[in-house]
């Protein structure tokens, strides 16, 4: 399979890299939006200070 998808690869490069970047940009963009969304609702993390 992976050879069968070389041929392509090296006739259209562009078409194997943007959609690689796309999906690597969406990705990182899940992944600090999740850590984002994570800490404000960690009930650990507060900025409140207990008496």
């Amino acid at each position: 399979m992976l050879s069968d998808a070389q041929q392509y690869i090296f006739r259209s490069p562009t078409a194997a890299i943007f959609p690689g970047i796309g999906i690597a940009v969406i990705c990182l963009a899940f992944n600090l939006f999740g850590d984002a969304l994570r800490d404000a609702l960690d009930p650990t993390k507060t900025s409140r200070k207990k008496p």
